[in-house]
């Protein structure tokens, strides 16, 4: 038999687990009639509730249930990089722990997979319940990343994914620490589906996503994706020395002219204070990249297990 491992990152999701298990069993009754066998694989990110409890009740029930409990908060891209390691199985699918990803999707993206693609990706295409001010600049991230990248991230796109094991193995060879997981699934290739759906409410509890923590993850997104911030602060380098030059030459003419070239210093003290900015912004992109090569070069662990919470 065949075998699917599906893959729960969760961080206080006590609420959650039962409502999720119970209708994942429900929505993968279909598994036995292409004999496959079912896998349940959650990940503890640092939970400070009874998340680890509620996974250990479900495994007492159902040994089909296992979990890897991480010894502190590595954020979600530490999880899903955990479990996509520990899962040996055929097919491998991603989903969050608050429903929001729909287990009833499940059925057909295997069909799908029948069709011979290598992934099943999901992407929603409405942002109903969500606050307008992150809708907003989640559409503009999308935006900008077409444009900044050449790998493929499609708008409204979620982590949520079924995956043949050779779609697996190519992720897990991209071993970088600075991981984004979209832009990897986009990188590697292979064919993919991609299957819309609406947005679903959580079942049970909160949002682990502020919106500065957004932000920081879209900054992921694009210097782990795109060098063209780099060449965007150098064009502009380029730019203000052509500007500097030219009013170098406008202040020769106005002294040769009229005998003055001190007037309008409020205007000079403006630009040089915007320059100044300019300087600091682009310092500021080139500190981001040299940030991401530091924290390569000590190639320390994505994440530590909690032996004794794994089973």
């Amino acid at each position: 038999m065949s075998e699917l491992t599906v893959i729960v990152p969760c961080k206080n999701e006590e609420e959650a687990i039962p409502l999720f298990y119970d209708e994942l069993i429900r929505c993968t009754a279909f598994l036995s009639a292409r004999n496959v066998e079912l896998k349940v694989l959650f990940i503890d990110d640092g939970s400070t509730d009874g998340t680890v409890a509620a996974v250990r009740s479900l495994h007492d029930r159902d040994a089909r249930v296992h979990l890897i409990s991480f010894s502190r908060n590595f954020g979600k891209e530490a999880a899903m990089y955990a479990g996509l390691k520990a899962a040996e199985s055929d097919y491998t699918v991603i989903m969050d722990a608050d429903l929001q990803d729909p287990p009833s999707l499940l059925e057909e993206m295997f069909s799908y997979i029948d069709q011979g693609y290598d992934s099943v990706a999901t992407r929603r295409v409405t942002r109903k319940g969500e606050p307008p001010v992150r809708s907003f600049f989640a559409r503009r991230f999308y935006k900008l990343m077409k444009k900044l990248s050449d790998t493929e991230i499609m708008d409204g796109a979620r982590d949520y994914r079924l995956m043949t094991r050779q779609f697996v193995d190519a992720v897990l060879a991209m071993t970088e620490y600075n991981r984004f997981t979209k832009g990897i699934f986009g990188w590697v290739g292979f064919d993919t589906k991609w299957i819309d759906f609406e947005n679903v409410d959580r079942s049970a509890g909160k949002t682990k996503w502020s919106f500065w923590g957004l932000v920081k993850y879209s900054l992921e997104g694009i210097t782990a994706f795109s060098t063209k911030p780099l060449v965007i602060s150098s064009l502009m380098g380029i730019f203000f020395c052509f500007v500097a030059f030219v009013m170098v030459i406008f202040i020769i003419v106005r002294k040769l002219i009229f005998g003055d070239p001190v007037d309008g210093w409020a205007s000079l003290a403006t630009i040089i204070v915007f320059v100044g900015g300019v300087q600091f912004f682009c310092t500021g992109i080139l500190g981001q990249y040299i940030a991401k090569a530091y924290l390569e070069v000590k190639d320390r662990p994505l994440y530590l297990k909690n032996d004794k919470n794994c089973f």
